[in-house]
Order: structure tokens, then C-alpha cells, then sequence
């Protein structure tokens, strides 16, 4: 019997990847019990550490990971401030569209950081948000990714006004922001045409 359950285990492992699920879980329950953030606009923080399983040949943070833990925050933020559970009610999904990760200085073995994630904005079709890597010995931005975060079934300001029960006017977007969103938008006409589909479509 024993001899089964490990094995049902050692295959559970070979094909799924466990730890990300409990974690999920993890991040899930913790936002549960925490308070509400009544402000979808609210800078909003979680605390980590680099640990073995985290780095990488150099002994740093593996870049991997960055993103791994900006999915965690990313989900806490949205269950905190009600993003999460309103878009489920409205019958939405939210599926990240484009990332970027700028990479400053390394997280070192045993160094804490906090994520500071913020939403900058929507439009029509997905919110943006801001995601932070800070180190606690300093306060130097480690590393900073933004996030175009796209809202299926749904729209943005449906989900805003659904929380807040009334319309918000989105904030105008960061410089940096423009011209990531410009870029998203000449990538996507680019592969399309290479794909023949701005043909297709004429």
C-alpha cells in the first residue's frame, strides 16, 4: 500500500507541476482571510526571499522566477482588491497578453524583496499593470515587469464598475507604458502580415 501511494505521488510529480498549485493555494487562502483594498489603484506589496530552489548556475535568482512570483502577486493583488472574484461573478477570465521584465541588479541567495504591483490602467480589451521588485537591504528596484493583463468575456470597465458601483476614469498612462503598448502593436501587425491574415482580412 505504501509502496502505491508513493508511486501515485512520484507520478502526480513527474507531470504535474505540484508546488505551483499549492502555492496558488496558498496565495488563495491568504488573501481570503486578508482585508479588503477598496482602491483598484492601490500599490499593493507581498514579501519573499530568495531560496535554493530559486537560483540559478550563478547562485542569483533564476530569471525564470521573477515571473514565476509576479503570477503570485499578480493573483493576490486581484483577489484583495476584488478583481479576481468579480470577474469570476461576470462570468470573465483574465489571461496575461504581453509581459516585459527589466532586470537591474540580482537577488542573491537568502536576500528579501517585496513585489509592489499596481494596476497603471485599462482600456477596451485589458488592464496594465506595474510589478516591482524591491530589495528589503536597500531599497533598490531589482527588477520591474509590466503586464498587459487581457479581460475575455468581459471588459475592464465592466468589472470596475461591477466593484465599485460606478464608472472610474483610467488614469493616463506612463510614458513607458505608450510605448510598450506601441510596440505590442507593431509586433502583432508584423506577425500578421507575416502570417498573410492582414490579407485575408482586406
Amino acid at each position: 500500500m505504501l509502496l502505491l501511494v508513493l508511486g501515485a505521488l512520484l507520478l502526480l510529480f513527474c507531470n504535474l507541476d505540484v508546488w505551483y498549485f499549492l502555492r496558488g493555494a496558498q496565495v488563495f487562502f491568504e488573501a481570503w482571510f486578508q482585508p479588503r483594498i477598496g482602491d483598484i489603484l492601490a500599490v499593493q506589496s507581498v514579501d519573499g526571499v530568495v531560496l535554493t530552489h530559486d537560483l540559478d548556475y550563478l547562485g542569483h535568482m533564476n530569471n525564470s522566477r521573477y515571473l514565476r512570483e509576479c503570477d503570485f502577486a499578480r493573483f493576490h493583488h486581484y483577489m484583495r482588491n476584488g478583481l479576481f472574484m468579480a470577474s469570476r461573478k461576470l462570468g470573465a477570465k483574465m489571461v496575461v497578453g504581453a509581459s516585459t521584465i527589466r532586470y537591474r541588479r540580482s537577488l542573491a541567495f537568502r536576500e528579501a524583496f517585496e513585489i509592489q504591483t499596481k494596476v497603471l490602467g485599462w482600456d477596451e480589451k485589458a488592464f496594465y499593470l506595474e510589478q516591482r521588485f524591491v530589495s528589503k537591504k536597500d531599497g533598490f528596484v531589482s527588477a520591474v515587469m509590466l503586464c498587459r493583463q487581457n479581460v475575455v468575456h468581459s471588459s475592464p470597465e465592466r468589472i470596475i464598475e461591477f466593484i465599485c458601483k460606478k464608472k472610474l476614469e483610467c488614469p493616463e498612462f506612463p510614458e513607458e507604458l505608450k510605448h510598450w503598448i506601441s510596440f505590442i502593436s507593431a509586433s502583432s501587425q508584423a506577425l500578421r502580415a507575416e502570417s498573410g491574415l492582414e490579407d485575408k482580412n482586406k
